[in-house]
């Protein structure tokens, strides 16, 4: 069906205009929902990653807080060691993306280059307190100094990752507000050249359907008329010349009860 709708629309012929407007509309609707669609999944996406590299700063004063109840208190390997590997695999996971929680690839040159001025601090803390049986030797002034420097580096990384986010929204609104404005001209456009007019040929054709229907009614309503009142002098005439007479008279109203029959019909015909 699909098809024989476009045929009819490169052909020319047969074409309902109300076809374009349903296509149109349908074909709007669509852009419009898919863009909504891809709006919500990308504010989705900074959202997961912003809150990660959040959470990126809380595992590094978690481990500064493990570290230092294992050095003068009670310690907690098991947690400290957790910390650890989500500090690490998170970081991996804001360069490269992770599709178990959502995390897309970065794609932003100026925040990569900060993730590479964060790295050696991040290596720094991993490898310093990967062996736990020297944790007692651990320079805490050296190590807490480089975890400020990650702390400064991933704040301005979250500061970066929420102005890109926010660069997106206001891309992706105006580009839905552009297709918004874009998709009303197009119905007005459709509204003035091509279903007002199509109205308007609708209701002419229709007063004209009306007109012919009145004068064809009465010819007809005419004709049967006469048919009748020759039929009702046949029945009492006794003349037979007489009778031939009526005969061919309503012969004639009959053939002229055709003609306006037949007319009726190719009108009909010609305003479908």
């Amino acid at each position: 069906m699909f098809e024989k709708i476009l045929s009819k629309l490169k052909s020319g012929k047969n074409f309902n205009n109300y076809y374009l407007l349903v296509f149109t509309v349908i074909i709007l609707t669509i852009l419009i929902q898919s863009i909504i669609q891809y709006s919500l999944s990308r504010q989705r996406q900074d959202s997961l990653r912003i809150n990660e590299a959040g959470r990126q700063r809380m595992l590094s004063q978690s481990i500064m807080k493990h570290v230092y109840e294992c050095k003068y208190g009670t310690c907690d390997y098991s947690k400290l060691r957790l910390a650890m590997n989500k500090l690490a695999n998170a970081n991996i996971a804001l360069q490269i993306g992770n599709e178990a929680t959502g995390i897309p690839e970065l794609n932003n040159e100026e925040i990569q280059k900060n993730f590479d001025l964060l790295q050696p601090h991040l290596n720094y803390i991993i490898e310093t307190l990967d062996d736990f049986n020297q944790l007692q030797t651990v320079d805490m002034e050296k190590l807490s100094a480089e975890t400020d420097k990650f702390l400064v580096l991933m704040d301005t990384i979250v500061g970066q990752f929420q102005k890109a986010s926010e660069e997106d929204i206001k891309t992706l609104m105006i580009i839905e507000l552009e297709l918004a404005v874009f998709s009303l001209i197009i119905l007005i456009i459709e509204i003035f050249f091509f279903i007002n007019p199509s109205i308007k040929k609708m209701a002419i054709q229709n007063q004209k359907l009306k007109e012919i229907n009145w004068h064809q009614t009465h010819a007809f309503q005419s004709h049967m008329k006469n048919i009748k009142n020759y039929n009702h002098v046949l029945k009492i005439e006794k003349n037979t010349a007489h009778k031939e007479e009526l005969i061919s008279y309503l012969m004639e109203e009959l053939t002229d009860l055709e003609g306006v029959s037949d007319n009726m019909v190719k009108s009909l015909e010609k305003q479908a």
